[in-house]
């Protein structure tokens, strides 16, 4: 399959025999909650799926409160094989599915997907007609929301809302026992991979998995497996010769970003009758004396924090606006992002595994606490780790931005305990990735110790963070968000790694009004004070890394390095160069071997023209 056209929703586990169902659907609101099931509802609109109504592509363009959304779609199954799946990528908040009028299931949680099987209704016939029922409270506080507002109009960071469907609805056909997940585990130290295989279906003596493994093109391994029950776990052993730079050759990072395609079959009698595609990669994170350590040496994080919305999608876009996006922040100089308060189709993850560019992938904040916050969001963020923890580019996970609905974390016990907890479970849902628990401040158990702080003097900043004892004395003493940063004393023994992980925030206004952090007028301002901050901490010899706010002006903030709609305030080239600053040995040396798959600035160069045509204000 040619990873430059993939627009498969679920890109670690592919088949060949699916069917979008995006594009119109009749569409009606509820907003006194008056209708029940389908029979009583007018339908009255047509809305485009997956764009939210309060979003121009979804030509409603509506952004009033929308308490209750009804959709409607009549679906033809062709030549339905053995069973036939509904998927829905993301439906905010919770929904309700019917199937010619017949309920079928219910899902809470406005960012993470869900199935339903359609097998019996295809009996009779393949003409369908599926209903969806989306409720979204716009005032509950204590529902995981992030940046939509819950207020009418956007407000400080606040954004538009997005109700309703806002990724990918699918149907899928499978075999009656088929590969339902996989899911993969690097070891460096044995040179090896953990797959984790989930089965459904009735499983007969003598059926087998079949893992074949590809290395740009080349067969790597095959092994066949017999398969006892619906699951089954298998640590394949990568042949390397005993040679460490065979080894090294195939580790994934944003300079090298080398994936293994995989390919696994279930056999019956010797015969295939299901087969999936997949891909993985040997990556390791940990951190080890104040150190990111990625794939065993010391890796400076320049991260660049990405909040994932477009002009005229909203939350949800294409599949090529993904990829651009990746893109266009490599050309930035940046190796990853912080997605910010949000958890991003998998297509975007894809793109970054492919075209190297590491994630902190964060949950959407609720702003109330209470048993339903903490229900709900445990469970979500339980799911999206579940979703995503195979995505080679993932290298951090964070449960907790700055306290928001953690409210007086420094003396409530009750929080402090929800806050450790979730950072201890998800350290047991994926124990082989950072964690941080809050970023930004008040840290009680911390994989990463992060810090927010805008001012705009690059002195103030090489005060605060030059040294480690600078920032632990910063940590210590100094509030920069008038928040405290460290709510248990400091552990010498873990020396976890010190970053910033929001700083900057520019605002260079070209032509809108809006705000950020601090304002230059010019685009020879705004260089200026970029260089300045970037050069300040590329001076900060301690610092394990830092995430720049932000990538793309969004609503009425103007702090982007892109505008909106991701034209270049300025030369990408000097941006990149300020960026990545002076290179150390450490990180040449995890990166001293050259990219076989040409995913260099020079690559970046070459790409479609749409790349080229993006202007410098």
């Amino acid at each position: 399959m040619d990873v430059l056209s993939l627009d498969y929703p679920r890109p670690q586990c592919r088949r060949p025999e699916w069917q979008s169902l995006n594009g119109p659907w009749d569409c009606a609101f509820d907003p006194q909650r008056l209708w029940n099931v389908p029979a009583e509802v007018r339908f009255d609109g047509e809305i485009t799926v997956p764009y939210a109504p309060e979003t121009a592509r979804s030509g409603v363009n509506d952004q009033q409160f929308h308490p209750v959304t009804w959709y409607r779609r009549r679906v033809s199954v062709a030549s339905p094989a053995s069973r036939v799946f509904l998927h829905f990528g993301a439906v905010d908040y919770a929904a309700q599915v019917w199937v010619n009028d017949h309920p079928v299931m219910r899902h809470t949680g406005g960012h993470t997907p869900f199935s339903t099987e359609l097998t019996s209704f295809c009996r009779d016939g393949t003409e369908l007609t599926v209903v969806v029922r989306a409720e979204d409270d716009p005032l509950a506080l204590d529902q995981p929301r992030g940046k939509q507002d819950w207020k009418l109009e956007p407000h400080s960071i606040w954004y538009p809302r997005t109700t309703g469907i806002w990724q990918t609805v699918w149907l899928e056909q499978t075999p009656s026992t088929f590969i339902r997940r996989v899911d993969w585990t690097a070891c460096l130290e044995d040179f090896s991979l953990t797959l984790d295989l989930q089965v459904d279906g009735p499983v007969q003596p003598g059926d087998a998995v079949r893992v074949e493994l590809f290395i740009r093109g080349e067969p790597l391994l095959e092994d066949t497996y017999r398969l006892q029950g619906e699951s089954l776990r298998r640590t394949l052993h990568l042949p390397d010769g005993g040679l460490y730079d065979v080894r090294r050759e195939l580790f994934w990072s944003p300079e090298h970003p080398e994936l293994i395609d995989a390919k696994i079959t279930l056999l019956r009698d010797h015969a295939p009758f299901d087969a999936v595609e997949s891909y993985t990669a040997m990556r390791a994170v940990r951190f080890e004396h104040g150190a990111f350590i990625l794939n065993g040496l010391p890796y400076r994080m320049r991260l660049v924090l990405d909040q994932g919305y477009w002009p005229e999608g909203g939350l949800s876009a294409t599949a090529e606006e993904l990829r651009r996006d990746v893109i266009l922040t490599k050309r930035l100089g940046f190796n990853g992002v912080r997605k910010h308060q949000k958890i991003e189709d998998p297509r975007f993850l894809y793109w970054c595994d492919v075209l190297g560019l590491m994630v902190w992938e964060e949950m959407p904040s609720a702003y109330r606490f209470s048993q339903r916050m903490m229900d709900a969001v445990t469970t979500e963020w339980l799911e999206a780790v579940n979703r995503d923890r195979s995505h080679p580019c993932i290298v951090a996970w964070v449960p907790f931005n700055e306290s928001w609905g953690l409210p007086d974390l420094p003396t409530n016990p009750q929080t402090r305990a929800f806050c450790r907890a979730l950072y201890q479970l998800t350290k047991a849902a994926d124990p082989t990735r950072l964690v941080v628990d809050n970023d930004g401040w008040e840290h009680l158990e911390t994989d990463l110790m992060t810090v927010h702080d805008y001012t705009d003097k690059p002195g103030v900043l090489i005060e605060r963070y030059g040294t480690a004892e600078r920032f632990a004395f910063t940590l210590e003493h100094v509030r920069p968000c008038r928040r405290q940063l460290l709510l248990t004393p400091s552990s010498s023994e873990r020396r976890q790694p010190l970053l910033l992980t929001e700083f900057g925030g520019i605002a260079y206004a070209l032509n809108q009004e809006g705000w950020g952090y601090s304002r230059v007028l010019s685009q020879r301002g705004f260089i200026a004070r970029y260089a300045g901050l970037l050069r300040a901490l590329n001076k900060c010899d301690d610092l394990a890394g830092f995430c720049y706010t932000q990538l793309t002006d969004t609503y009425q903030e103007i702090n982007g390095l892109l505008t909106a709609d991701r034209q270049f305030k300025a030369d990408p080239g000097v941006i990149a160069a300020e960026t990545r600053g002076p290179r150390s040995a450490q990180e040449q040396e995890v990166n001293r071997h050259p990219n076989p798959l040409g995913y260099t600035e020079a690559w970046l160069e070459k790409q479609p023209k749409w790349v080229e045509e993006i202007t410098v204000a």
